[in-house]
């Protein structure tokens, strides 16, 4: 029970020791953080992220995190940038630069070739006065007084601070630029948020024949044929013209059995459910689902702008598209 009592203390003191560390980052947004945005938003080019070990690993991490968000962006490692990958950065881009100490010798490597290029370096250090930070065109501040390690040795508060402040700077980033949750979805396509945002219902609906229709004055019987021949559990009714007259569903269905109901001699005009929920074409699968749910329903009719009938989706629809 000792050593299970320690085990917890120690993983609590870890997390207590990282959350005043990023509690104490932000502070220190200032003149130095509003510089490195616009640093970033000025380049016609993309943001090279670069750091080594660990500060690498989180450099990664930051840069994924501003592709993803609206500013593109990538990692190279400084080791190799100093044997060819140097040849991915170009003067329309920018860098920033991750090293806890500030004096990274493959990170500090890089910088004449930068100053060189014209190449503006964004640098993030916990040591404000050190060579990597006096050189770049913008230092941010992300030194923590302890690690949590209780060496003080292996980087656990600083790049927790360092990943922290990379988000802080893809929000402010993603802000600025007006980036959008459809933008958001198009850099992730093949997630279920890209088919959330990105699926039109269009793209899921019965059209065509696959619609069943049929006539206010069709009989109970012969609807009935229709519904099943199209396996939707409901069908349109339309005028001549097309124009949607309204709907009649299984619901419908147990209402007219219930009343007991002539299906032969009753027509489905008398029984339908008329101004039914309907959506129109070109709005989201997702804002579909949405009307189905606060209409309790599991079909939904879709209309064009001239107010004719030119779809139909239903909640298995949905369900295969991955947006139920």
């Amino acid at each position: 029970m000792i050593e299970a009592a320690r085990y917890l203390l120690s993983a609590q003191r870890t997390i207590r020791m990282e959350a005043e560390a990023v509690a104490s980052l932000e502070e220190r947004i200032g003149d130095d953080f509003k510089n490195a945005c616009e640093l970033i938003l000025k380049v016609p080019g993309r943001t090279v992220v670069t750091g080594m070990g660990k500060s690498g690993h989180v450099g990664g991490k930051i840069a994924a995190t501003l592709a993803s968000t609206g500013t593109p962006a990538f990692f190279v490692h400084p080791g190799e940038a100093s044997h060819g990958d140097m040849g991915m950065i170009t003067a329309d881009d920018c860098v920033i630069a991750l090293s806890n100490s500030g004096t990274t010798p493959e990170v500090l490597m890089l910088v004449p070739l930068l100053k060189r290029l014209g190449i503006p370096l964004i640098s993030m250090t916990g040591a404000p006065e050190s060579p990597l930070a006096l050189a770049s065109n913008a230092h941010i501040n992300t030194g923590v007084d302890v690690e949590a390690c209780p060496l003080d040795l292996a980087p656990t508060s600083s790049t927790t601070s360092t990943l922290v402040m990379g988000d802080a700077l893809a929000i402010a980033l993603l802000e600025a630029r007006g980036f959008t949750a459809e933008d958001f979805a198009f850099s992730h396509p093949g997630g279920a948020l890209g088919r959330k945002l990105l699926l039109k219902i269009d793209d899921v609906m019965r059209q065509g024949d696959a619609i069943p229709r049929v006539t206010e004055d069709t009989p109970l019987a012969d609807a009935l044929l229709e519904i099943s021949a199209k396996g939707l559990g409901m069908t349109t009714v339309t005028a001549a013209d097309g124009a949607l007259l309204g709907v009649f569903t299984d619901g419908d269905l147990r209402r007219a059995l219930d009343e007991q109901v002539d299906i032969k001699a009753t027509a489905i005009g008398e029984l339908m459910t008329r101004s039914p929920a309907v959506a129109h074409a070109g709005i989201l699968a997702a804002e579909a689902l949405r009307i189905m749910e606060e209409r309790h329903i599991s079909a939904l009719v879709v209309l064009d702008e001239q107010e004719q009938t030119v779809g139909v989706v239903n909640l298995l629809a949905l369900l295969e598209a991955g947006i139920a």
